[in-house]
């Protein structure tokens, strides 16, 4: 894989398979199946192509079932509320890969009289800006400064990104006029945070908030591919079951780093196995539970609380 094609492109490619395999599936309908409309049959090879979509995201949940953490009694959820998690999940994913991140661009916006640090913006592992869209609309309605960036290229290590963030760091604060930033980071974003942190310290950054940060790895990533996937893997048993890179970013941070940090986690996150690796210690820690991994961006009781922690920051 041609690791200087951007996740846009990429996203735009698969787009077009699956638009190519729609019809194809209802031209098969047509020619094979007995179906006489052009429109039903297009109708199956796009129900066809929604349904492997689907099934990925199931596949996800089963994956992280056999390495899930204990679920504690209060987050423990029903299942209608497992169903409702479900199809938020698969609906985040569809809207995100299909649409947002497809079209989405970086992009900065600042407003001179916001009380509020400016936020930077980190997506997660084979996303871009675009994944950021439900938020940036939070943060537009509340008036305050934020940008975001595509941390490329896609399989590069996590410590490559580190440039893209003290670049963006420094020109969001020289466009706002603020001494220090609000970095908000999904997944990934937030180990490329702390590998901010460790390289060029606090001083630019008030506070970071990560969601869904699989902070001693995931066991999913040993399905994914590039450097970056490789720096998140955790084994499911064995005296250190964290990546090196993992083991050496968390011996390199203080107490005082580690303050500065507010995990956001679900319980029922189906990308980050087990769910307790997004547990920081001496950083704190929020828990959620039936919300999945990408709909963390989106959840309407994530982002409530994420606006009301960014308000806190405020000055006087």
């Amino acid at each position: 894989m041609n690791v200087t094609l951007s996740t846009r492109a990429m996203l735009r490619w698969l787009l077009l398979a699956q638009a190519a395999a729609a019809c194809a599936i209802g031209l098969a309908a047509m020619r094979y199946g007995g179906v006489a409309s052009p429109w039903l049959a297009l109708a199956c090879g796009l129900g066809a192509v929604l349904l492997v979509r689907l099934l990925i995201t199931a596949n996800n949940f089963v994956l992280t079932a056999r390495f899930a953490s204990a679920t504690p009694a209060p987050f423990r959820i029903s299942p209608g509320a497992m169903l409702r998690l479900f199809a938020e999940e698969f609906m985040a994913t569809m809207l995100q890969s299909s649409w947002f991140m497809a079209h989405g661009v970086a992009r900065q916006r600042i407003y001179p009289a916001s009380a509020a640090p400016p936020v930077l913006l980190l997506h997660g592992y084979g996303c871009n800006s675009g994944y950021w869209t439900h938020l940036t609309r939070e943060l537009d309605a509340a008036r305050i400064s934020y940008a975001s960036l595509d941390l490329e290229p896609v399989l590069a290590g996590i410590d490559d990104f580190v440039p893209l963030v003290q670049r963006a760091a420094d020109a969001l604060c020289e466009a706002s006029g603020a001494q220090r930033i609000i970095i908000v980071a999904h997944s990934m974003g937030g180990l490329v945070a702390r590998a901010y942190l460790r390289e060029h310290g606090s001083a630019r950054v008030a506070h970071v908030f990560t969601l869904g940060t699989p902070h001693h790895g995931t066991s999913l990533a040993s399905k994914g591919v590039g450097v970056n996937a490789s720096q998140m893997r955790r084994q499911a048993s064995g005296e250190a079951p964290e990546s090196a890179w993992l083991r050496a970013l968390g011996a390199s941070e203080s107490a005082a780093t580690r303050a500065l940090i507010t995990s956001f986690y679900t319980h029922h996150d189906n990308i980050v196995a087990p769910q307790t690796s997004s547990v920081l210690e001496g950083a704190r820690n929020i828990a959620f539970g039936g919300v999945g991994h990408v709909a963390l961006c989106r959840n309407r009781r994530v982002l409530a609380r994420l606006m009301d922690e960014i308000a806190k920051l405020s000055t006087p």
